[in-house]
């Protein structure tokens, strides 16, 4: 009994081990989920982007922009141009003439006449939308910009609607359209008007190049035009033919290269 009292205690230690749980690596998860969602809204852009105008592009972008005010003038608007505006900053800045250096324009000296004149054409033309649909229709053909030599109104071609018929200068249905849309708009103002004619390069070089005679006979078609619907014939200062020295894109074959300019000029041009 001794002998027992003398033996060294064995104690044993049991370890309890608990399964491990099924929450580990779940941050994969949210890394996938916001995958999927940035193609969602990246796909959604690229519908967007194939399915809108060029003018619904702008509008919606002068929208978002937080430096452009959401006022009578600014873009965003569902007017006739889908959001255009002599005044809004994208538009403009096409040329480096945003709203803001139209209105220092104004602040240095242009006449307040101009301006009204400027602005009383701009809320005819936005106010024209939705009246049919060949008034829509004829409004993707349109946009608008201010220089220091007055409103210019730009009517180009679209890929699958041209405003003249292929290489030539007789006007189809939907510039006869646009035309008469002109003359009674620049009827509310006295400003004089200039017609500039554009046209895209040919992809090859031809013996006898059209571009300068054809750009010229546009510009004079569109005179006609205007004087055919009722502008008076002494506002029209100068018919200039282009050619295809002034591409509106880089690509100086695109359709975008054909057309025509109406300028509203300036008192002081």
């Amino acid at each position: 009994m001794n002998a027992q009292s003398n033996a060294p205690v064995i104690i044993i230690k049991r370890k309890k081990i608990i399964a491990a749980s099924g929450h580990h690596g779940g941050a994969w998860k949210v890394a996938y989920a916001d995958f999927v969602t940035a193609m969602m809204a990246f796909f959604m852009l690229m519908w967007l982007l194939n399915a809108t105008t060029e003018s619904q592009r702008k509008g919606i972008a002068d929208y978002f922009s937080p430096t452009i005010p959401l006022a009578r003038v600014s873009g965003g608007g569902n007017g006739a141009f889908g959001g255009d505006s002599v005044f809004t900053e994208d538009t403009l800045a096409r040329n480096g003439t945003g709203a803001a250096v139209f209105a220092a324009a104004m602040q240095a000296g242009a006449s307040s006449e101009d301006e009204d004149n400027l602005s009383e054409v701009e809320s005819m033309l936005s106010g024209g939308g939705g009246e049919s649909l060949v008034m829509d229709n004829a409004m993707k053909h349109i946009l608008t910009r201010v220089t220091d030599e007055g409103l210019i109104i730009e009517l180009f071609d679209l890929d699958d609607v041209a405003l003249f018929e292929e290489g030539s200068a007789t006007p189809t249905p939907m510039l006869k359209e646009i035309a008469k849309m002109m003359a009674d708009v620049f009827g509310i103002v006295k400003n004089e008007v200039a017609v500039n004619g554009h046209i895209r390069s040919h992809p090859i070089v031809l013996a006898k190049n059209p571009v300068w005679d054809l750009s010229s006979a546009r510009a004079d078609q569109l005179r006609r035009m205007l004087e055919g619907a009722g502008f008076n014939t002494r506002r029209i200062q100068r018919v200039t033919g282009y050619a295809d020295r002034k591409p509106a894109v880089a690509n100086p074959m695109a359709v975008r290269n054909n057309r025509m300019e109406l300028i509203l000029l300036r008192s002081d041009k």
